[in-house]
C-alpha cells in the first residue's frame, strides 16, 4: 500500500497539473482543415484571447485544457475564415441601399424597377447598380429618353455592374454640365446623331457621380454593418476593399473601436493626390482590425463595356482597342513615388494592353526577384508573352474566378478564340509564382465565396454550364483554390503569419460548413452552407 500512494498522488498531481490550462473555446469532433503548410487535417483546436493556442485531437486536448465554451462540430468539416482579396465592400453596402438592378433581363425590367424605387423613396437622386446590357435579348447600351420622360427633373444614375459606365437621364446630366461633343482622357461621353444617349464610360462616369450628395454618417455606417452581416453569413471574414478614400480610414477603424464593425479589412486607397499625401505623411497603419498600406490604381476599364485596353481591335468592334485611363507616364511616376515610399501598388487592368503597359512599368521598378508583392488586379486578358513578368518580378495576380464564368458567353465575341485563350487563366498564372490569391470582386458579382471555390474548380457558371466546363486547362484543383481564399490572400495582403490558416498563434477565424468542400460533388458546391462563422473566436453568425 505504502507502494502504491506515491503512484496514486503522481497520478492526481499529473492529472491537476494537465487541467491547469484555461481557455476560452474548445472545437472538438470536427474535420480541421488548418491549410498549413502540409494542409494538414485535424479533429479538435482550442482558442483563448481571440487566438489559436492548440491543434490537435479532440481527447488529448480534452485532457489539457479547461474550456469555457466548447463547440461539438458533430463531425462536419472547419476552415479557415474565407478572406475575399478583392472586394468594394462599402461600395456592396451602400448598394444596399439603393435600386437593385442585378439580372435583369431588358431594358424595360430596369425602368418597372427605378419607378418600383421612386415610388417608395420620393425625394433626392435614384441611384441604381447592376444592370449588364450582355444578358439582354438587345445586348446595346440603353438610351436615357425613357428616364426623361419619367423622371424630367429628378436625376437618375443607374451604374453598370462593373462600375465603368453608367446611364444617367438629362437631368443629372445637366447638374453635371456635359454637353454634346465633350471629350475627356480616359473616358466615353456617348452621343448617337450629335445628341447625348445618357452613356458614360470609365473616366466619364466621375463627372456625373461626383455631384451626387455624399451619404451622410448613419448611411455610411449602415452601409458597412449591412455589408458586414451579410458577407459573415457566406463566410467571409476578411475582406480587401480595393479603392477608397482616406477619411473612411476613421470611420472604419472608430466603427471597429465600439466593436460594432467586426470585419477584418485590407484597405487599399485610391490614387489621387490626396490619399497618397495621407498615406505618405501618415505611415502604413495597422491594427487587428485594419491594415492600409497599399494603393488602386486603374490602367484601364472593363471588357464588359468596351473600356479594355486591348493591344488589336476588339473583335465585335472594328477599329476600337478601349484605352488607358491615364498615361503611361503617370503610371511610372506613381509606381515609382510608391516605390520610395515602400508601400505595396495594386492596379487593376483587364486588357492585355494594359496588362502590358503596367507590367513592364512594374518590372522597370521591381527589377526582378522581391517580396514587395505588387499586384495586378483581374489579370484578365494577357498576352503569351507577358506571363513572364510576374514570376520574373514576383509580381502578384489577384484574380476572380466568377468573373470568366459570368463573361464566357460574351467574352469571345470581344477578343476572338485566339486572345480568349489567355484569358481568365488562373492555373497558367498560378504556375508564375506558385500562389495566387481569390476575389470576387462584388458587389460586380457574388459575395458569396463558395461559388468562387465552385467557378474555380468546375469552371461553371451556377446552371452548370457548359457541361464540361470552360477552359478546363485553366482549373484550379480544390486544394489551390481553398489556399487561394484562405493562405495565399493572406500573403497577399502580408498577413499570412497571422491568419489564413489554423495554426497555433494565428487569430481565431474559422467557418464550419454543412458539406466538405474537399469530398462533395462538383454540382453541389455552390449549394454547401454555412453553419456557422467566428472572428476572433467569437461566433459572428449562425444559420438558423
Amino acid at each position: 500500500m505504502r507502494k502504491i500512494w506515491p503512484v496514486l498522488l503522481l497520478a492526481l498531481f499529473t492529472a491537476c497539473k494537465q487541467k491547469e490550462y484555461n481557455a476560452d473555446l474548445l472545437v472538438k469532433n470536427a474535420v480541421v482543415y488548418t491549410v498549413d503548410s502540409n494542409f494538414t487535417k485535424a479533429q479538435a483546436f482550442v482558442v483563448n484571447a481571440g487566438k489559436i493556442v492548440a491543434v490537435g485531437k479532440a481527447d488529448s486536448l480534452e485532457k489539457i485544457y479547461n474550456a469555457r465554451e466548447v463547440v461539438d462540430a458533430q463531425g462536419k468539416a472547419v476552415y479557415p475564415g474565407f478572406i475575399d482579396a478583392h472586394t468594394h465592400f462599402y461600395r456592396y453596402g451602400l448598394g444596399l441601399q439603393e435600386v437593385n438592378l442585378e439580372n435583369t433581363k431588358s431594358w424595360e425590367e430596369i425602368i418597372d424597377s427605378v419607378q418600383a424605387y421612386a415610388g417608395r423613396s420620393e425625394e433626392g437622386w435614384i441611384i441604381g447598380r447592376g444592370w449588364d446590357q450582355n444578358d439582354w435579348a438587345k445586348k446595346q447600351f440603353p438610351n436615357k429618353a425613357k428616364l426623361d420622360s419619367l423622371f424630367p427633373v429628378r436625376p437618375v444614375v443607374l451604374n453598370r455592374v462593373d462600375g465603368h459606365a453608367v446611364i444617367a437621364n438629362q437631368a443629372a446630366l445637366n447638374i453635371a454640365g456635359i454637353k454634346p461633343g465633350q471629350k475627356i482622357e480616359g473616358g466615353q461621353i456617348q452621343t448617337v446623331n450629335d445628341k447625348l444617349t445618357g452613356i458614360l464610360v470609365d473616366n466619364a462616369v466621375d463627372l456625373v457621380t461626383h455631384k451626387i450628395p455624399q451619404p451622410n454618417d448613419a448611411q455610411v455606417q449602415a452601409a458597412l454593418l449591412d455589408a458586414q452581416r451579410n458577407c459573415f453569413a457566406v463566410g467571409l471574414t476578411t475582406v480587401d476593399d480595393c479603392g477608397l478614400d482616406y477619411p473612411m480610414i476613421n470611420t472604419i477603424n472608430e466603427l471597429q473601436h465600439k466593436k460594432a464593425l467586426k470585419m477584418r479589412m485590407y484597405v487599399m486607397l485610391s490614387d489621387n493626390e490626396e490619399n497618397i499625401k495621407y498615406l505618405f505623411s501618415r505611415g502604413a497603419y495597422k491594427t487587428p482590425g485594419l491594415n492600409v498600406r497599399s494603393f488602386k490604381v486603374y490602367a484601364d476599364g472593363a471588357l464588359g463595356s468596351r473600356g479594355a485596353c486591348l493591344l488589336h481591335d476588339y473583335s465585335d468592334q472594328k477599329g476600337w482597342k478601349g484605352f488607358l485611363l491615364s498615361s503611361q507616364q503617370h503610371f511610372k511616376d506613381v509606381a515609382q513615388r510608391i516605390a520610395a515610399k515602400g508601400f505595396q501598388m495594386c492596379t487593376h487592368a483587364i486588357g492585355d494592353s494594359a496588362n502590358r503597359v503596367i507590367l513592364k512599368i512594374y518590372a522597370g521598378v521591381l527589377q526582378g526577384k522581391n517580396d514587395r508583392r505588387w499586384r495586378i488586379e483581374h489579370a484578365q486578358v494577357i498576352d503569351t508573352a507577358d506571363f513572364k513578368y510576374f514570376g520574373e518580378n514576383n509580381v502578384v495576380p489577384s484574380v476572380q474566378p466568377t468573373h470568366a464564368t459570368s463573361d464566357m458567353s460574351w467574352a469571345g465575341e470581344r477578343l476572338g478564340a485566339q486572345r480568349l485563350k489567355t484569358s481568365y487563366a488562373y492555373k497558367q498564372l498560378l504556375q508564375q509564382n506558385g500562389w495566387l490569391p481569390l476575389g470576387t470582386d462584388f458587389p460586380v458579382e457574388s459575395i458569396n465565396p463558395l461559388y468562387t471555390f465552385y467557378a474555380a474548380t468546375e469552371r461553371k457558371d451556377l446552371k452548370g454550364l457548359p457541361a464540361n466546363g470552360f477552359q478546363m486547362e485553366n482549373a484550379l484543383k480544390r486544394i489551390e483554390a481553398l489556399r487561394g481564399m484562405t493562405i495565399w490572400a493572406a500573403r497577399a495582403n502580408f498577413e499570412e503569419k497571422e491568419k489564413g490558416s489554423i495554426e497555433v498563434g494565428k487569430y481565431a477565424d474559422f467557418v464550419i460548413l454543412d458539406q466538405d468542400l474537399m469530398k462533395a460533388k462538383g454540382a453541389d458546391l455552390p449549394r454547401i452552407k454555412v453553419l456557422k462563422t467566428y472572428v476572433n473566436g467569437e461566433k459572428v453568425y449562425e444559420k438558423k
